[in-house]
């Protein structure tokens, strides 16, 4: 479950066996090495099927950014358990942000991880221990985020039904879930995994800006990221303090083929999103295209 907020129900025996066996056995030197290694200064915390996967890859061919062994971390919802020590196992030493610093002047780590976007209990979490933190969510029109989602559920046989049923299934049970939005627990593990609530940016992203200040948070879109990368990474770049570089590899990951979405359907959900995009550019003040 994402909303993870009963580590202190976890049997003490069975958190040394998690922690023995995510950490010593899973992670063996990186685990005992954690002492001397680095926490991230920055999250990309959203969201899914937006490309945060390549963002990843992205940001780790700066030369001042040393990234985390993987993306989709998930430690501050579904891994919180583990404890610092297996986190920090998961990021460079300071003996390799020093060099770096001593080289190119600066050095920064990150976590990235698109599921924490809509878990408030993850928001709480990360400003109570990095306070500081810069925090950038990679946005996708919602209802091709949608339709992505919808298509992997099928080609890996997690669904039969046809992207229009599982429309009109979740429109009834968004609108009948309005009583109980104000349960954390329910909105995480429950409401947020309809494919079309994933797309209410802005009720997620509130708590966000309601704990971090404005100039820690920047907002960027799926659209720019694919089409003007560069000048994307620029502002990024900008963003996190760190000077102008220019990647050499573009490559877009875990990209899939798949048919174009009915036309019909999508006029249905550009209605069905309206109000929720407005609301969200009001909340960033930026706009994006995604009413076609």
């Amino acid at each position: 479950m994402k909303y993870n907020n009963q580590i202190e129900n976890i049997k003490p025996i069975k958190k040394i066996y998690q922690k023995i066996f995510h950490g010593l056995i899973k992670r063996h030197y990186y685990y005992l090495s954690s002492p001397l290694r680095v926490l991230p200064e920055c999250f990309v915390i959203g969201v899914v099927r937006s490309g945060t996967t390549s963002l990843y890859h992205y940001l780790g061919q700066h030369p001042c950014i040393g990234p985390s062994a993987y993306d989709e971390i998930g430690y501050f919802d579904e891994n919180y358990h583990l404890g610092i020590n297996w986190y920090k196992s998961l990021f460079p030493t300071k003996f390799t942000r020093d060099k770096i610093i001593k080289k190119h002047g600066k050095f920064l780590t990150y976590d990235v991880t698109p599921f924490y976007i809509y878990n408030p209990l993850v928001t709480r979490r990360i400003f109570e221990s990095f306070p500081q933190a810069k925090i950038i969510s990679n946005l996708r029109n919602p209802i091709d985020r949608a339709y992505s989602n919808y298509i992997i559920m099928l080609q890996d046989g997690d669904t039969t039904k046809t992207f229009e049923e599982i429309v009109k299934m979740e429109m009834d049970k968004i609108d009948k879930s309005k009583s109980k939005l104000n349960d954390e627990s329910y909105i995480v593990d429950t409401f947020y995994e309809n494919l079309l609530a994933r797309g209410f940016y802005a009720n997620q992203l509130e708590v966000w800006f309601e704990k971090f200040q404005k100039n820690q948070l920047l907002m960027i879109s799926t659209e720019d990221l694919a089409q003007k990368t560069d000048h994307v990474l620029t502002k990024v770049f900008e963003f996190l303090d760190l000077p102008y570089f220019k990647i050499r590899d573009f490559t877009k990951q875990n990209k899939r083929e798949y048919p174009l979405m009915k036309d019909e359907t999508r006029k249905l959900l550009i209605e069905f999103y309206k109000p929720h995009n407005e609301k969200l550019y009001g909340l960033i003040n930026q706009h994006f295209d995604w009413d076609k």
